[in-house]
């Protein structure tokens, strides 16, 4: 059988929204996922770009969806954000914070001082989300930037999901301030590398597992940081995207969701699969199966490792039970 995913890697990163639950819905499958890899000793780590919620309320909202947790196990771009101001602010330094309170809480617990207005003392500019961010928060940020103030973002996501559809997320803010100072930040967040290292460092972990369901966030930080991925379908990424990934958006991995932890590694990874036939007919990749029982998740690795290699997204049927099997995947 070989070795499995929990017995390849020491540490989980796992990313939250569309991989551990669906905003207040759990991810089916997840809690029991993530249980099983602490009882086999592989270290667990919440990675997630929210900025504006200490690490005690993604707690909170992970038991409310059945997955029990603990504050050292989640780590957040707010953390990482003050880690890196840590690095370039010396101790006791003034510290304007673009946020919200938990984000001024991180500041302070770092020994900087967190202030709202900016004055000439001020060495750093912490950039998180808030829903309270206006034009005369953003003024001052402008200010001590314009000053000379090391400016931090926790993350650059342009949008954050709402129930109401997509809404302006740190990002947007975050661009408004680029083209008023003409400057850019050190981002801390996905899919910069910072958040990975410290969630990975924070679980003594030398061999991390990044799984998460988004290629441009997820998928994207882990290869920049050099670690291994499992891209899972539970969320925002379908396997339409996965044939289309750039080379810095193609994980090692993929699997329907988490429960792929327990199958053997070498059959989650993409590469061939042998009850499928993939080859090249022009501009399209045709499949049919072979005498082998098939599975779509099969064909997906087997497409992705063809597509990649080809540079070929258009995918056709050879057979029936290749017909059924994209039609599975969304791809017929």
């Amino acid at each position: 059988m070989g070795d499995t995913l929990l017995d390849r890697y020491d540490a989980l990163l796992l990313d939250l929204d569309g991989t551990v639950y669906r905003g207040t819905h759990p991810v089916p499958g997840a809690a029991e996922a993530i249980e099983r890899a602490r009882d086999r000793g592989v270290a667990v780590r919440f990675v997630t770009n929210n900025a504006s919620k200490a690490p005690s309320a993604v707690v909170a909202h992970l038991g409310d969806v059945g997955v029990p947790s603990s504050g050292d196990e989640v780590s957040t771009s707010a953390q990482a954000g003050v880690q890196l101001l840590t690095e370039r602010v010396e101790p006791g330094r003034k510290v304007l914070v673009v946020g919200t309170d938990a984000l001024a809480d991180q500041v302070a617990e770092a020994g900087l001082v967190p202030v709202r207005t900016a004055t000439d003392d001020v060495a750093g500019v912490v950039q998180g989300h808030s829903p309270d961010t206006a034009w005369p928060v953003l003024a001052e940020a402008c200010l001590a930037i314009r000053a000379g103030a090391t400016w931090v973002a926790c993350n650059e996501d342009a949008t954050l999901p709402a129930e109401r559809g997509l809404l302006p997320g740190n990002g947007a803010m975050v661009a408004a301030l680029r083209a008023a100072t003409d400057q850019a930040p050190v981002v801390a967040g996905k899919p910069e590398t910072p958040l990975f290292r410290l969630a990975a460092d924070s679980a003594g972990s030398t061999r991390p597992l990044v799984v998460g369901d988004r290629l441009d966030t997820d998928i994207a930080g882990a290869v920049a940081a050099d670690m291994a991925s499992l891209a899972v379908l539970t969320g925002v990424v379908s396997p339409a995207a996965l044939l289309a990934a750039a080379p810095a958006q193609r994980p090692d991995y993929v699997a329907t969701d988490m429960a792929a932890l327990d199958q053997p590694a070498d059959a989650c990874a993409v590469g061939p699969d042998e009850a499928w036939t993939v080859r090249t007919a022009g501009a399209d990749l045709v499949v049919t199966a072979t005498g082998e029982e098939g599975s779509a998740p099969g064909l997906l690795r087997a497409l992705c490792h063809a597509a990649w290699r080809e540079g070929s997204t258009s995918v056709r049927a050879g057979d029936d039970r290749a017909d059924a099997a994209l039609a599975e995947l969304g791809l017929a």
